[in-house]
């Protein structure tokens, strides 16, 4: 039975090695690709791969929150798995939590990846059970403290962006005080907005002010 691929990574050249590497293997096709988390989540559905690759960090969000979206929307849905160039725990909590199959550096060996398309489309894991154990752990703390799940989806990063959100900071001022470059924060703010749930930054504000109220 042929194993059918989606790929996304915003650079091409990666999409393209990739390729090349998957379609020497008698039993893979490569259905689609994308370079952004937009046109993943508009070609996904309709080609319905067994497994999709995908890159955690985009231009225009990330690859777990493509997971999330794809999963709930595809049925059956595909097996998602993880390529990092950096090895990121908040990534990978997210990507738990997004249902994802596995999750990989880009260091990985040629032959091991092809191994992994395999192994996540015949309904194997490639999560490390430590790591899991992790998460459902700090779910479970954060249950106790009545946590927003949501919130916790959110980076470090992001979490902060949140506050100065909350203060009301431009995203220009934003990237002064965190050093960041202005467009780096506008699409902070868009994943952001996309894990909470929100279409406009004045939700965002008012979630965070009012989260900080019952907090304190």
């Amino acid at each position: 039975m042929t194993i059918s691929v989606f790929l996304l990574d915003d650079h091409e050249i990666v999409r393209r090695g990739l390729a090349q590497l998957l379609e020497l293997e008698d039993d893979i096709e490569i259905v689609g690709e994308a370079a952004t988390a937009a046109q993943a989540v508009a070609r996904l559905p309709a080609l319905r791969p067994d497994v999709a690759i995908l890159d955690v960090r985009l231009p225009d969000g990330d690859g777990v929150s493509v997971c999330r979206d794809v999963r709930s929307a595809v049925t059956p849905p595909p097996a998602c798995l993880m390529l990092t160039s950096y090895a990121d725990d908040e990534a990978l909590f997210g990507a738990i939590m997004a249902g994802a199959s596995g999750y990989l550096l880009k260091q990985v060996a040629g032959v091991d990846l092809v191994g992994a398309v395999r192994t996540v489309a015949a309904g194997g894991s490639l999560l490390d059970p430590k790591a899991t154990a992790a998460v459902l752990d700090r779910l479970r703390r954060g249950a106790d403290a009545d946590a927003d799940p949501r919130y916790d989806a959110l980076s470090p990063q992001e979490q902060r962006i949140l506050e100065l959100i909350a203060d009301g900071l431009t995203n220009r001022r934003i990237g002064d005080e965190l050093h960041l470059a202005e467009k780096t924060v506008k699409n902070y703010v868009s994943s952001v907005l996309h894990k909470l749930g929100y279409s406009r930054r004045t939700e965002a504000a008012v979630y965070a002010v009012e989260r900080r109220r019952t907090r304190h």
